[in-house]
């Protein structure tokens, strides 16, 4: 018994000295996002539904819950957003080539589509962020008409 209580102890420890170590934090500024924006011109209805399901995890600006500052929960968060922006960056949008935006757009729909974004894990705690069958009729429409607009910008080249 007195292993066990002095394995608990240790543990307990390491755990209050990690809380004091963490990953760095992708606090960017809103302005990343402009050009993307710019660019794709959503009506507000997509704008709020971008900023409140998707920017949080494809930009450089994540707006960060309380339970973000306490370790593990804050490497699953800082793993979870470096990978969404792997897959998809606002605020890197210009930097995309028309060809890669239009084919962003043409992943953003098929997972919103199919309910693949946002994550679970993400609406769990940001319920704010779930879609309604509306909302993500909006965003396909929405980035339909963007792809037509890179379509052409592609065939004029």
């Amino acid at each position: 018994m007195k292993i066990l209580k002095k394995i608990l102890l240790l543990l307990l420890i390491v755990l209050i000295i990690a809380q004091f170590f963490g990953p760095e934090k992708n606090e960017g500024n809103t302005a990343s996002i402009e050009a993307f924006i710019a660019d794709t011109n959503p009506p507000e209805a997509v704008k709020l539904i971008l900023k409140q399901s998707c920017f949080d995890c494809h930009s450089n600006n994540t707006r960060y819950p309380w339970y973000s500052n306490i370790t593990p929960a804050n490497y699953w968060m800082a793993d979870h957003v470096n990978h969404g922006k792997e897959e998809l960056n606002f605020s890197n949008w210009n930097a995309y080539t028309i060809k890669k935006k239009d084919h962003k757009l043409e992943e953003l729909i098929e997972m919103v589509e199919e309910k693949e974004m946002p994550l679970p894990s993400y609406t769990w705690t940001h319920s704010e962020a779930k879609l309604t069958d509306s909302q993500i009729e909006s965003m396909i429409a929405w980035a339909k008409q963007v792809r037509v607009k890179y379509s052409s910008e592609l065939k004029s080249e």
